[in-house]
């Protein structure tokens, strides 16, 4: 009995440990390459991993065929995993709250990881609700794994088809800034 005891002591002290780092994570702004940093003011208000897909559509540009990104697909989750809203066109990404922002490019960073889609910082254009997107100015796009389209396979037999590439990553959500 005391065993079981101290061994029920020593899993809830690792959970409440794994939790608090959890709630660290959260809150605390990420150390990043200079061209994707967030503008002096700018707070961190929310941090959320991305599960799903690039999707990448096949055509021609100047008689060249090759992927072209049209989308990602993703499940936004929050520290404790539990579901927190979706990324779609636009970019953009609703909460379950109900609240949106969509953004657009303003710089990027190479992944450390060669498969993987670049680190990007994006400026919101638009913003709508009262929940935790609302007030969104800047995004980040970090930790990405995978997403990057094959440099091959889009000819003019797949012409019109569309290639689903799983990715992951983080975005931390920034209100304020200059």
């Amino acid at each position: 009995m005391v065993v079981r005891l101290a061994l029920s002591g020593l899993v809830l002290t690792a959970g409440l440990v794994s939790g608090a780092a959890d709630a660290a994570d959260a809150t605390a702004a990420p150390e990043v390459p200079a061209p994707i940093r967030v503008p002096a003011g700018a707070k961190l208000v929310a941090k959320l991993h991305a599960e799903g897909a690039q999707v990448y559509g096949c055509g021609a540009t100047d008689g060249k065929f090759g992927w072209t990104l049209k989308r990602p697909d993703a499940t936004l989750t929050d520290a404790k995993g539990a579901e927190a809203g979706k990324h779609g066109a636009g970019p953009s990404w609703t909460a379950k709250d109900g609240s949106t922002v969509t953004g657009a490019k303003a710089a990027q960073a190479d992944a450390p990881v060669a498969d993987a889609v670049p680190w990007l910082l994006l400026r919101a254009t638009s913003t709508a609700g009262k929940g935790k997107f609302g007030q969104v100015t800047f995004i980040q796009r970090l930790g990405t794994k995978g997403g990057k389209a094959p440099a091959t396979g889009c000819d003019a037999a797949h012409n019109g088809n569309e290639l689903r590439v799983d990715y992951s990553a983080d975005y931390y959500f920034y209100a304020g800034g200059a």
